[in-house]
């Protein structure tokens, strides 16, 4: 990008209209209306009773909110009061809308149009139409487990997730979400192993608090609040870098003299055109009904992030898959592009997707709630020591769940949870651990004032517990967070590993809870408590993450540390982890090998491909802008040499860049060394060369052209820099 391009780029972005900026109408929604349309386009409880029989509503709320079996009388009436719904707002088309394990959301378009027996046109939408669809499955990964010429593959209707209406200018589709499935009945999607995981979990659950008395509850439920980070970047920028268009992330790019060294991005004033986009973003979040509550700005420069209120787990994750499309098509209709990389641009901090979650009965008890005096909530520290016996067995399987590419750049990168999977409590609960564990006694209170000294200002109550920034998994008050989620990610993989691992820790404290010995269920799991929290102290870390010696003690306490995505999925061939999945019915051992091989398929395609755009943008961009600056220098030091004037200077720069020129070749010449190793390698070894040479690669490349972008002319330099795309908006 030249320097009149540059200019016209920066002139392009300062005049650029976008909504709310005073160059077009008045926003036609004001904020009231915007809440007024909430859940307007989904098939939610309103419209099921407008366009539902009494009984059927009925019956298919015991479905969704009882987890009765679906009646298939029912299934006929339920697609004709969707269809007539859908019409009613222009829908012409029906989609099955699934999300295959490669990620993402996948949907076939068909229309309701069908022809009677005379020819005629006829809308029509039947029960088996609803209930259950036939896309290709050929080209969706499997992992093996078929043969592309077995293509058949089946979508299931998910009626605990409601349908909801996809507008795209004059289109409109009715969405119902769905499962994935083979014709021999493996999981081809994400969302199965995810249902059958909260079912596991759920029963569970139940079975434990029916345990300490409770006599009201119909289940338990995992509740979910996965928060979203992401990136803004200017359109016009984003489509001059063939990186960030293939890649997702920059490739290469010179620090910029100011980041987020200031801090004064984080919860700064969000400016008018981000602020524009972030309005007409909850206006479209509100119209799927997905409860968009929070929105500012991050640590770096033009990162922000988006947080919901908690709902059911399958719900959220299904939310969040949604609002990722969304904020797609709205930050593109403002003229933006948005990033979910994990790791965007180098140096500053990268987005995760912090998966907050929780069990909570059917009569809204959080069971991770902790009382006046935690002690004498023995339930909140049975389901506790559950989660740390889950953890401390199983701990390498969640991090197994958050591995790919783009997260092994942020995992423990001074911004993020280390990859070492350790439980922070806070100093209080810790504390009361420690004397459970000591036999000791407690009555001091969770909870108590914060004295401000400032007697004209309420009072501010103090949680449970710190927040931590550098543990993966913090108790923050009624919670867990589970930070090492990345931003790109679908969190189905984290929420399901969450769901077996904490079933497998239910189960212990269940079988303890039958051989301890105690006059009532309260002595018994207190005993248990104090045996689990024991058996489990080498997990529990209230300290700094990222800091050496934790790395070291890590190690002497034989906690698992992958350190990149070929690593951490290992744990998936683990028999323990197969016998796990297989136990609770999650996934069996071909589903579960299916899934290790897809994953290790991904990264390996990822880091291809970054490692042939990398050296397509060095040869194509990065070595001309160079050869060009030589050669001008080269002139220069003609035209001195024939003025007799002092060439020195200029042939010492001469030979600094022919210095960099060679680093460039060197970076493009490994790159192709590393390309043509893994081009005839398995998936699995390919994955293993690529996590090591091929990140040396990326990176020794990747040097040289930053050294190149700091010495080159801005006239020559052919893409837009660090500080262009992160402070101009």
């Amino acid at each position: 990008m030249g320097s009149a391009e540059r200019r016209f780029v920066e002139d392009t972005i300062r005049t650029l209209s976008y909504p709310g900026n005073g160059m077009e109408h008045d926003k036609k929604d004001s904020a009231k209306t915007a809440m007024d349309r909430f859940g307007s386009l989904t098939f939610n409880k309103a419209a099921m009773a407008r366009f539902l029989s009494k009984a059927v509503y009925e019956k298919l709320l015991s479905v969704i909110e009882r987890g009765e079996t679906l009646d298939p009388e029912i299934t006929d009436e339920v697609a004709h009061g969707m269809k007539e719904w859908a019409l009613g707002q222009g829908a012409t088309h029906f989609t099955h809308w699934f999300q295959p394990m490669r990620g993402e959301t996948a949907e076939k378009h068909d229309t309701f149009l069908s022809l009677d027996a005379e020819g005629n046109p006829i809308v029509r939408f039947s029960g088996r139409q609803l209930i259950q669809g036939e896309p290709d499955a050929s080209s969706f990964p499997s992992g093996g487990m078929r043969s592309t010429f077995e293509a058949r593959g089946y979508t299931a209707w998910d009626p605990t997730s409601p349908a909801f209406l996809l507008k795209n200018g004059n289109a409109a589709t009715l969405v119902v979400p769905s499962v994935f499935l083979s014709w021999t009945g493996e999981a081809l999607d994400m969302k199965m192993p995810l249902l059958r995981s909260l079912r596991a979990v759920e029963d569970r659950a139940l079975k434990l608090i029916k345990l300490f008395g409770n006599r009201t509850a119909r289940h338990v439920r995992m509740s979910v609040g996965p928060e979203q980070e992401y990136f803004l970047v200017t359109k016009e920028y984003a489509n001059t870098r063939p990186d960030l268009l293939c890649a997702g992330r920059t490739l290469f790019g010179a620090a910029s003299a100011k980041h987020q060294q200031m801090e004064d991005h984080y919860f700064g004033s969000i400016k008018p055109k981000v602020m524009s986009f972030m309005s007409d973003l909850d206006s479209a979040l509100f119209e799927r009904g997905i409860p968009s509550k929070t929105r500012h700005n991050e640590v770096a420069p033009n990162q922000f992030e988006l947080a919901p209120l908690y709902e059911e787990a399958n719900l959220a994750i299904d939310h969040n898959v949604q609002a990722m499309e969304i904020m797609r098509r709205v930050a593109d209709e403002h003229g933006l592009t948005i990033l979910f990389h994990e790791k965007p641009f180098l140096g500053i901090n990268g987005s995760g997707k912090h998966l907050n979650w929780s069990l909570m009965d059917s009569d809204g008890n959080n069971v991770f709630e902790p009382g006046a005096a935690p002690k004498k909530n023995i339930l909140f520290l049975t389901f506790t020591a559950a989660l740390m016996a889950g953890v401390d067995k199983f701990g390498a399987l969640l991090r197994a769940s958050v591995a790919d590419a783009g997260n092994d750049h942020r995992l423990g990168a001074n911004e993020a949870p280390p990859a070492i999977m350790s439980v922070y409590l806070g100093e209080h609960l810790s504390g009361l651990i420690d004397r459970i564990v000591k036999g000791g006694k407690d009555d001091t209170e969770v909870r108590n004032a914060i004295d401000h000294g400032l007697r004209r200002l309420p009072t501010v109550a103090r949680d449970a517990s710190d927040r931590n920034r550098t543990s993966p998994i913090a108790f923050t008050g009624n919670k867990f967070e589970f930070r090492a989620v990345g931003a790109s990610q679908n969190t189905s993989e984290a929420a399901a590993a969450w769901g077996v691992i904490m079933a497998y820790g239910i189960d212990r404290i269940l079988e303890k809870l039958e051989k301890a010995k105690g006059a009532d269920i309260t002595d018994k799991a207190l005993t248990v408590v104090r045996e689990v929290f024991k058996e489990t102290a080498r997990v529990r870390f209230e300290g700094n993450g990222y800091s050496v010696e934790w790395h070291k003690e890590a190690a002497k306490r034989g906690l698992p540390n992958a350190k990149n995505t070929p690593a951490a999925l290992e744990i998936l061939s683990d028999k323990a982890v197969v016998e796990l999945y297989e136990t609770y019915k999650v996934l069996n051992k071909a589903e579960l090998a299916a899934k290790k091989e897809i994953r290790l398929e991904t990264y390996a395609k990822t880091k291809e491909i970054e490692l042939k755009l990398l050296k397509d943008m060095a040869q194509t961009g990065v070595i001309p802008a160079l050869t060009r600056q030589i050669a001008e220098f080269g002139t220069a030091r003609e035209a001195l040499a024939s003025a007799k004037a002092g060439t020195k200077a200029l042939e010492g720069r001469l030979q600094a860049l022919g210095d960099v020129l060679s680093g460039l070749y060197a970076g493009v010449d490994a790159v192709d060394a590393v390309l043509e190793k893994v081009h005839s390698l398995d998936a699995h070894h390919k994955a293993e060369v690529l996590a090591e040479r091929g990140v040396a690669a990326l990176d020794g490349l990747r040097a040289a052209c930053d050294e190149a972008e700091v010495v080159v002319d801005n006239r020559q330099w052919p893409y837009p820099k660090y500080r262009e795309m992160l402070f101009l908006l």
